[in-house]
């Protein structure tokens, strides 16, 4: 096959997710595939390897690899934890579909602001 024959990406994906089963499952690991991205590139850009990046987070290289995976989305704790060792910012609003993307917290909706000793700040907010 030549190359000039080749399919984009994108062109490839709308016709895999034409199948619901594939769209579930993609739709079900975005924030996975997201966060892994996200740590890949840092990871890339500081010159590390997993075994490096493991060290470097406190895990054994096998929670990198999972992670990177983007099998499974990661927890609180895991995005905070990236966070604060690595600096990376994470957020994610979780709503129905009618109501605006984003997270537009007024100041009534926020039920806990923490700044943490180790430069973090976490808000949750609902409404």
């Amino acid at each position: 096959m030549k190359l000039s024959e080749l399919q984009a990406l994108d062109q490839v994906l709308e016709e895999e997710l034409a199948d619901p089963a594939l769209r579930r499952e993609w739709e079900r690991t975005a924030l996975a595939r997201a966060v892994a991205l996200d740590v890949i590139r840092y990871r890339a850009s500081h010159g590390l390897s997993q075994r490096g990046l493991a060290e470097a987070l406190g895990w054994k290289p096998a929670q990198v690899a999972r992670l990177e995976q983007a099998s499974h989305s990661p927890s609180i704790e895991t995005l905070l934890h990236l966070a604060r060792r690595l600096g990376l910012r994470f957020a994610v609003s979780i709503g129905p579909t009618e109501a605006p993307s984003g997270v537009r917290a007024k100041k009534s909706d926020v039920v806990q602001e923490i700044n943490d000793d180790e430069g973090t700040r976490l808000l949750v907010a609902a409404g």
